[in-house]
């Protein structure tokens, strides 16, 4: 392949390996703070806190919930390939604890008049997976 090539078809899409036991523990119905205390490189609790927050009207916790997860997500995405850009697709559960982070991130940054940080991040989302934004959204 020559660099003209891989130019155009761009980087390969980031899979971030399953991080089985938070989930594990959430899905089976664990206080998401326990979670994340035990786990917290854990974008999926952050996320969940994040989401937890906000839906109870703390906007600013949710905030930095989603903070948190989102820098975690980035660690995880580069442990893991991902050169800062290029495809992370929501289809694979994985990166779902990352994307929900950025989306949260996206929402109360929105909500605290944070404009700029706002866009960045709905570009961002959008660039990982259009798809991610639309479930999120909608």
């Amino acid at each position: 392949m020559s660099l003209h090539e891989n130019l155009l078809d761009g980087p390969p899409p980031t899979l971030l390996p399953d991080d089985v036991e938070p989930r594990i523990e959430l899905e089976g119905g664990a206080d998401a703070y326990d979670v994340a205390r035990r786990h917290p490189t854990s974008s999926l609790a952050w996320a969940v806190l994040a989401d937890a927050a906000w839906k109870d009207g703390r906007i600013m916790e949710s905030y930095a919930f989603a903070r948190v997860g989102y820098h975690r997500g980035l660690d995880a995405l580069r442990r893991n390939g991902w050169k800062g850009f290029g495809p992370v697709p929501w289809q694979h559960e994985p990166n779902r604890g990352f994307l929900r982070c950025l989306f949260a991130l996206q929402r109360a940054a929105a909500a605290i008049n944070e404009t700029d940080e706002a866009q960045r991040c709905a570009t961002f989302l959008a660039d990982c997976d259009p798809a991610a934004a639309q479930a999120l959204s909608g």
